[in-house]
Formats: structure tokens, C-alpha cells, sequence
């Protein structure tokens, strides 16, 4: 069975595009509401097809999506795009609490035994 494959999930790509800080920027900026190419190329000294470039990424994996408002194309945060993720990250954190659990049960038996 081999790990690695030639097209990845959508969770690596997503992964993928959470891993560069200018791309987690521009999600931040875009949590606040819309915007275009050119607004969030403010903040940055990169180049407009630099920045198309994340773009691109964010859509591939679900982060972001294009709207159309005349000859603007504002893009917007997509919440469907941190579901992987988030189940990801949950399948975690419930295996980790019931670890935790046995521990404190555990402990509080020692606990016990010793007064």
C-alpha cells in the first residue's frame, strides 16, 4: 500500500494552502468580508499575479470562491472548504479526551489506593 499519490485529497490540499502565511493573511482579511484582487494585494508588496497565484490555491482547496459583480469578481471565504479539517481535527481531539479520561480515572484510583 503506498502513501503517496499523485493527486492529493482534498484535506493535503487544503493542508496545503493553510501551510503559507500570505494565504492565511489573505483568509483573515477575507473573514472580515469580500474583496478584490486588488484590495488584497494591499497589504502585501507582492505582485498581482503573485497573489492571483494564492488565489488559485485558496479556490483549489474550497477556502475561497469567486463571485461576479459586474466587472469586479470580489472573493469571499467559503466555510464548506475547513469541513475536512475540521472532522480532521475533531477525530483527534475525541480520541485525545478519552485518553485524558482514562488517566484521570486511573489516577484517581492510585489516588484512592494511597489514603
Amino acid at each position: 500500500m503506498s502513501i503517496y499519490t499523485e493527486q492529493p485529497d482534498h484535506l493535503s490540499r487544503t493542508f496545503f494552502a493553510l501551510a503559507d502565511p500570505t494565504r492565511r493573511a489573505i483568509l483573515t482579511r477575507l473573514a472580515a468580508g469580500e474583496a478584490s484582487v486588488s484590495e488584497l494585494m494591499a497589504p502585501f508588496q507582492l505582485s498581482q499575479p503573485t497573489i492571483s497565484r494564492h488565489l488559485k490555491v485558496l479556490e483549489q482547496a474550497g477556502l475561497i470562491e469567486q463571485g461576479r459583480d459586474a466587472q469586479r469578481r470580489p472573493r469571499r471565504l467559503s466555510a464548506a472548504g475547513l469541513d475536512d479539517v475540521t472532522n480532521w481535527v475533531d477525530d483527534f481531539q475525541k480520541q485525545w479526551m478519552a485518553r485524558l479520561g482514562r488517566l484521570d480515572t486511573h489516577l484517581a484510583l492510585m489516588n484512592a489506593k494511597e489514603t
